[in-house]
């Protein structure tokens, strides 16, 4: 019996996908297989993807609360949150640069005749301020911040309840373990929950399997070759090294602890789904202090998004030039800052990078034809994306562990001194 939930949620995984495929192509006229079933995979997949973001939200402010209280101090939580922030920041920076340089290279679709595709409207979209971002972070009603799982409100609000029970100090004890006991019940909901993982996964997979149209891509491959190819070299060469450099985790080490959470997350397509498995990594598998990975987790989900920088910034390069309207140098800045702010603001949920590749149609004056081919690739390379934003919050939220190791070590030797 395999005991491994990695093993387990690989085979359900490639399984999945395999079965589904081999139903779409070789048994599309069996209706029971690529109906009934179908319908039945997604239910399934749908629930267990329910349940897991079910948990999101309680996680994210309970874990929060916690480690806001676990720190020695208020002007630690100013220090961890600043270098957390920076990193993240950084980090989509280097992507977008990366993407950049890859795309006025390689030019992708360029000597591609696009013709129209019917079928998908776009409406218009203004893109947010930043000044809009930065006041949405205050909720008006808490209740309903709650309710539609905002992230960057709930983050807030949990941040405020933990500074003020900290320092409350002994006044506020009971408040600080009644929360570590919630905490403690929401990590034994996950294991539960992840104990499900495999045939959730599934499910998720073999309809992704039976419903892909591969007819629909062909033609643009290389555009998805592209993509992926950028991603799984931030997954496996750029984040592994960048640990490797930073903490005493080695490269390969940092695969091998991450290998789960990249399975998880190809399936569910879904940063805001994968954090409790992102949590479970850092803190269990990798040694990280529960208050960092507490706070920076759920903000990674939010705005840490290096794979969907990348995606966004190829997407817009490829509709441009296969439509014959290719982006000019006057143009370049514009693209950087949006696409840097619709990175940030790219919702942790499947389909959110296409939105936002969507909106930049719409605000570049590309054809909105140009989103029915998007659209149409978007859920392979979602997968893919989604890993590389889930493994990219790991990676800094590791770093950003080891340096607070190494400013505690130091404070502690000029105490000694």
């Amino acid at each position: 019996m395999i005991k491994s939930l990695s093993t387990r949620i690989f085979i359900g995984l490639f399984s999945g996908l395999i079965l589904g495929s081999l139903v779409q192509y070789f048994a599309s006229d069996i209706g029971f297989l690529t109906g009934d079933l179908v319908d039945l995979a997604t239910g399934v997949g749908t629930m267990f993807v329910n349940m897991i973001m079910m948990l999101v939200v309680p996680l994210v402010f309970v874990s929060i609360v916690c480690g806001v209280c676990e720190l020695q101090d208020l002007k630690s939580f100013g220090r961890l949150g600043g270098k957390t922030f920076g990193f993240y920041i950084i980090n989509t920076l280097v992507a977008i640069a990366t993407a950049l340089m890859v795309a006025l290279i390689l030019e992708p679709g360029k000597g591609v005749d696009m013709t129209s595709n019917a079928g998908v409207a776009l409406t218009a979209t203004e893109l947010p301020s930043l000044m809009a971002l930065v006041v949405d972070i205050v909720p008006r009603n808490p209740i309903a911040a709650f309710m539609s799982g905002n992230m960057l409100q709930v983050i807030f609000m949990a941040l405020m309840l933990g500074g003020v029970i900290k320092s409350l100090g002994e006044t506020a004890i009971g408040a600080v373990r009644g929360f570590q006991t919630a905490n403690k019940i929401m990590m034994k909901l996950i294991s539960v929950v992840m104990s499900l993982a495999p045939y959730g996964v599934f499910a998720l997979m073999y309809k992704l399997g039976a419903t892909l149209e591969a007819a629909i891509f062909i033609s643009v491959i290389e555009y998805v070759a592209l993509i992926i190819s950028l991603l799984l070299m931030w997954i496996f060469v750029v984040y592994p090294v960048a640990v490797g450099l930073f903490t005493p985790i080695s490269a390969k080490m940092f695969r091998e602890k991450t290998q789960e959470q990249v399975l998880f997350s190809l399936s569910t397509a879904s940063s805001n789904a994968t954090i409790p498995v992102t949590m479970r990594t850092l803190t269990d598998k990798l040694g990280v202090n529960r208050a960092v990975a507490g706070f920076g987790v759920p903000l990674g989900a939010t705005m840490n998004m290096g794979g969907v920088a990348i995606y966004i910034t190829i997407a817009i390069f490829f509709v441009a030039n296969a439509f014959g309207m290719p982006i000019t140098d006057a143009q370049l800045p514009s693209l950087l800052f949006s696409v840097f702010l619709l990175s940030v603001g790219a919702g942790g949920v499947p389909g959110g990078g296409m939105v936002m590749i969507g909106v930049l149609i719409h605000q570049m004056g590309l054809p909105i034809e140009a989103f029915a081919i998007v659209a149409a690739l978007d859920r392979i390379i979602d997968m893919v994306l989604t890993s590389c934003n889930v493994v990219g919050d790991t990676a800094v939220l590791t770093i950003v562990d080891q340096t607070e190791k190494a400013h505690h070590t130091e404070l502690a030797g000029e105490q000694t001194s």
